[in-house]
């Protein structure tokens, strides 16, 4: 069915906790493993239906912000969502108990029981209005930035539409645009401050209610952290500070030698060419169509993938005045579908929303056709290598997007993956100082900031930006703000997609062999087992990044 034509109406709050308390009931009192495992289907179905819904209309608003009645609906859902979490966690812990355990473990995994421990280590009853609140302060800072409106030469411009000029070839265009940016930034200062204060104030009460020290642990369970801890994930960003950052300083070199500026200031901040970052040729819709092209050489599973989402209207990725911003997969599981929400701006990321959303979306698709839902429910460590990787096995067909500077992008790709890497892992450690101290203020925040930055990304110069330079860069990561804890994930997805780049250049068909087993093993095998059963190391071991940095200088200097 094409996206369009999906038929939404609100979820009937009362109704859906009366029908599952109902399915709970029979659950506790299930007569064999069978019985349970068909009343566990039922209790999924019905869930999916409202996610089904919840998201038709969280598509719709960010399609349009202003559109008031799925702004309303988007409202409405931040509400009641937190009041189904309480149904949720109340069949989960009937399911957790059940005298069934081994019968179910074999059904749906033992990741699915692991996970259910810490969801519900990390829910109480008591917790929803803090809850609710916190989706409230989510939604107000997506519609801040949302809210831009920049003049730009006489147009009104969003933040995501800002991008293209703020990599300009041209470097007085890009400093003008940057400006621009930095002055929404500033301008909104005072209004971030009070979000992001109250959210840490929120997150860390609920913590607290739980029994927790503070909200780190909780948030790790969170993220449904199943199988590493905060000190394994400590350890991965000291290897990262002694052997990474040394590696991206020398690239960050090569690139200020080649841009022939005397030093690399925040505007120069994603730009690796003198004469312009290579751009995609064509318009939006012969992108599209190249994708096609792309997915239909790769593999029969990519064809059958891409035309599925083209012919079924699951794609809405041209940019508009009134989109939110950002980009993202989810999926609508009611119809066993991915759908991809982005912004073009007429820069490569246009590509990366072929390549990298579509990663997501093919694992997606891959996973849709299983029918364990668990086998679904993938950490986001894992769910990151299925995009990060994708966007280095489309490499072959570059030229498709690039044309003659199928050479350039890819060596930009390749530069921009590793300049990712310290600022990845330097989001998380500032996570990490900001929850186990709650009270700092909106400026010592910001002094945290400027002091790992210092250590992260000791290359960057703001000049006098009277935003950036007091360590204000971080309030533009919506990931800080609205998904705490989760970006890490990307600094884990990215350091095994290097892995598969390495393999796929020694031997592109085993190398995608292994890409297929990791899709389609999905959540069913905890991260680390999963990997190697993959042929993957695993970043949290000793010596790991010193081998990766050795293969990724080698390639830098091919």
């Amino acid at each position: 069915m094409k996206f369009s034509e999906m038929p939404y109406t609100r979820v009937d709050f009362p109704a859906v906790i009366a029908q599952a308390q109902e399915i709970i009931q029979r659950a506790s009192s299930a007569k064999s493993g069978e019985e349970q495992f068909e009343i566990h289907q039922e209790f999924n179905k019905l869930m999916d239906h409202v996610r089904t819904l919840y998201t038709i209309a969280h598509i719709r608003r960010d399609g349009d912000v202003t559109n008031e009645f799925y702004d309303g609906e988007k409202s409405y859902y931040d509400e009641k969502l937190p009041e189904l979490n309480a149904v949720t966690n109340e069949y989960k812990k009937v399911l957790f108990a059940t005298p069934y355990r081994q019968y179910m473990e074999e059904k749906i995994g033992p990741v699915a029981f692991k996970s259910m421990e810490l969801e519900m280590k990390s829910f109480d009853d008591s917790l929803i209005p803090l809850m609710q609140e916190e989706n409230a302060l989510a939604s107000r800072y997506s519609k801040l930035i949302a809210s831009a409106k920049i003049m730009w030469e006489g147009e009104e411009l969003n933040l995501s539409l800002m991008r293209k000029y703020m990599r300009s070839q041209d470097r007085n265009t890009r400093k003008k645009a940057w400006d621009a940016f930095s002055g929404f930034f500033e301008e909104n200062q005072a209004e971030l401050d009070e979000i992001y204060d109250l959210m840490v104030k929120n997150r860390t009460k609920q913590a607290q209610m739980l029994g927790f020290e503070n909200y780190i642990d909780m948030g790790y369970c969170r993220m449904n952290r199943n199988s590493y801890t905060k000190e394994d994930v400590q350890k991965l960003r000291e290897q990262i500070k002694t052997v990474f950052v040394p590696l991206a300083s020398r690239m960050h070199k090569n690139r200020q030698a080649r841009l022939g500026v005397d030093a690399l200031r925040y505007y120069d901040m994603g730009v690796y060419f003198p004469q312009g970052d290579p751009a995609p040729i064509g318009t939006p819709e012969e992108i599209l169509e190249s994708g096609r092209k792309m997915y239909t050489e790769m593999s029969d599973e990519t064809r059958d993938f891409f035309n599925m989402m083209m012919e079924n209207e699951l794609f809405d990725v041209f940019g508009r005045k009134n989109k939110a911003t950002g980009g993202y997969m989810t999926e609508l599981p009611d119809y066993g579908v991915p759908f991809i929400f982005a912004n073009f701006n007429g820069t490569s990321g246009d590509v990366d929303v072929i390549t990298h959303e579509c990663g997501h979306a093919f694992q997606g698709y891959l996973s849709g056709q299983d029918p364990i839902m668990e086998h679904a429910d993938i950490t986001m460590e894992t769910a990151e290598i299925h995009s990060m990787s994708m966007e280095f096995f489309t490499d072959p067909w570059m030229k498709e997007f690039f044309g003659d500077r199928e050479k350039d992008f890819l060596s930009m790709q390749l530069e921009d993956a590793i300049r990712f890497i310290p600022y990845g892992t330097m989001v998380d450690e500032f996570q990490h100082i900001v929850y186990e101290t709650p009270e700092l203020t909106p400026q010592e925040r910001r002094r945290e900031w400027s002091r790992l930055e210092k250590i992260y990304m000791p290359h960057l110069d703001y000049e006098e930006d009277p935003f950036f330079s007091k360590g204000g860069f971080w309030q533009k990561q919506q990931h800080i703000y609205n998904s705490p804890f989760y970006y890490i994930d990307y600094v884990l997805a990215q350091s095994c997609a290097f892995q598969y780049k390495v393999w796929m250049d020694e031997d592109y068909k085993e190398a995608w062999k292994s890409y297929l087993a990791l899709c389609r093993l999905s959540a069913s095998k905890f991260y680390p087992e999963m990997l190697r059963e993959c042929g993957l190391k695993v970043p949290f071991e000793d010596g790991y990044f010193e081998e990766i940095v050795e293969k990724l200088e080698k390639k830098l200097h091919a």
